[in-house]
């Protein structure tokens, strides 16, 4: 995961991103990265799975 904290608290998954940080841009770029799981990631412990993308507008 590029830029994403994640903190599970019982049922409780709060989800932390950096707004401030970019990655470049996305693969057809038209956006800039600013956060990605890359792809569906399991969480620690968990039978759920997270899929994550934060993005905005390439001016």
């Amino acid at each position: 995961m590029k830029n994403v904290e994640l903190e599970i608290e019982g049922d409780i998954l709060t989800i932390k991103v950096d707004l401030s940080k970019t990655f470049g841009q996305s693969a057809s770029g038209k956006s800039i990265v600013i956060a990605t799981s890359e792809g569906n990631q399991a969480l620690p412990g968990r039978e759920e799975k997270i899929g994550l993308n934060v993005y905005r507008k390439q001016s």
